[in-house]
């Protein structure tokens, strides 16, 4: 997938920071701003039916994490959601934006929390959807990759692909657009997708969301928390937990909906996004 190009969507900006070069785009003109952090193992374009309702009221900022879609990825790249963490204070200061919201999904919402919590970012809103913070967060079939990686790598390319498919298939509760589901799996197909694909697994490291567990009371700004109530990766149970870890947080179930929640239900993302960004109250 060649610059994350598919119905349009294309990411055609790159920024250089310490650790590689980023492909990112800004959808709308006007208004402040917003970014948005994609998880595993999807990529920016997860987030293509959510732009459109945000970019009429701001500056929306989207990009492919390292490792993913357009964005750099190869030997020696550090992809752990501490390296993404410092890679996001880095784009929010290279773009030059001031307190900006964030909405950060799966491993996106450990990576903004970083950003917030360690890295000294000033966020004026967080979202967090089915977002990986709370540990443990491993699935099963993520520590069995973990535990014969050699095995993985060895793999023909076919059955690995294989694999990727059968995860990406569990990650929605009703079959994803034939679309979506292409673009996010042929970014780990062939010989090198399949190494990029083991390199992000091996550097997911639950002592990154670790640390920020003893700081989630500290959050001052207002967090909204969304979930997929039939999540089969993070049980809605974690949303739960969340909630009472930050306090004054708000929490959104969505019925009928699974991990990818963005896939699932677009719409009611959308609308629960423009809502709470656009609200103005003080936090009570």
């Amino acid at each position: 997938m060649s610059g994350n190009a598919a119905n349009g969507w294309r990411l055609s900006r790159r920024e250089r920071v310490l650790s590689g070069e980023v492909a990112y785009e800004v959808f709308g003109e006007d208004g402040p701003p917003v970014v948005l952090v994609h998880g595993t193992p999807s990529c920016s374009y997860i987030w293509r039916r959510i732009v459109p309702a945000l970019e009429r009221r701001y500056q929306v900022y989207v990009y492919d994490l390292l490792g993913f879609g357009g964005s750099q990825r190869g030997e020696g790249l550090d992809v752990s959601i501490a390296a993404q963490g410092r890679t996001l204070a880095e784009l929010v200061e290279a773009w030059g934006l001031e307190e900006p919201a964030v909405a950060g999904h799966d491993i996106g919402g450990g990576i903004a929390l970083r950003a917030h919590l360690l890295e000294g970012v000033t966020f004026s809103r967080i979202a967090l959807l089915d977002a990986v913070v709370l540990t443990p967060w491993g699935t099963l079939p993520l520590r069995h990759l973990k535990e014969h990686l050699g095995a993985y790598r060895s793999m023909p390319g076919n059955v690995f692909e294989a694999y990727v498919a059968a995860r990406l298939g569990q990650a929605t509760k009703r079959p994803m657009d034939e679309e979506a589901f292409e673009v996010y799996l042929s970014q780990w197909r062939g010989a090198a997708g399949q190494e990029a694909s083991l390199r992000k697994d091996e550097a997911l490291l639950e002592r990154d969301t670790a640390e920020l567990e003893p700081l989630l009371g500290s959050i001052g700004v207002p967090v909204q928390i969304v979930w997929g109530e039939e999540d089969g990766w993070l049980d809605a149970s974690q949303a739960l937990r969340l909630r009472e870890e930050i306090r004054g947080s708000r929490l959104e179930l969505i019925p009928e909906a699974g991990h990818f929640v963005q896939e699932d239900a677009p719409k009611k993302v959308a609308q629960g996004l423009v809502a709470f960004l656009s609200e103005n109250e003080e936090r009570v």
